[in-house]
């Protein structure tokens, strides 16, 4: 079974060169050791010393060289948007007060699906939309600024 040597970082490598590509939700785009079967059926192995978080649109480089898309899954999320920046603010102090990944936006946060925190948050003064669309939520204050691999891994 081939192994995952390198990340390439979204918009770094050229999509075109893809030898085939996995489609994964948020979980299963942060992790440090786990088998893959892509679509076109090349299987890989993600193995490093330590969790990375995969991005939309990264390359994973495998030992022989071929490419592999990450593309990331919809997920069914809360678009939470709010009537003024004053109860904004309280939806983001509650949501983190949580500690629940938060995909962070202009004029909205975005959670996953959960009726209970949906009607928390409506309580709030929230207005709350069901969609379907790839999570991508903020990484951790430990994390790398910007793209989120921790470290572009090399063997």
């Amino acid at each position: 079974m081939r192994s995952c040597t390198e990340i390439l970082a979204a918009g770094s490598w050229d999509p075109a060169d893809a030898s085939d590509r996995v489609v994964l939700d948020h979980d299963q785009r942060h992790r440090r050791r786990l088998r893959h079967v892509g679509e076109r059926g090349i299987e890989f192995l993600i193995d490093f010393p330590r969790a990375v978080v995969l991005r939309d649109g990264d390359g994973l480089k495998l030992d022989d060289g071929r490419i592999i898309a990450v593309i990331a899954a919809s997920e069914r999320l809360l678009d939470i948007h709010a009537h003024d920046p004053a109860t904004m603010l309280r939806l983001a102090w509650h949501i983190g007060n949580r500690h629940l990944p938060a995909e962070l936006g202009a004029a909205r946060i975005r959670i996953r699906e959960d009726h209970v925190l949906q009607q928390m948050l409506e309580g709030l003064g929230a207005h709350v939309h069901l969609v379907e669309a790839p999570f991508d939520p903020e990484g951790g204050a430990y994390e790398a600024h910007g793209h989120s691999h921790l470290e572009v891994m090399t063997r």
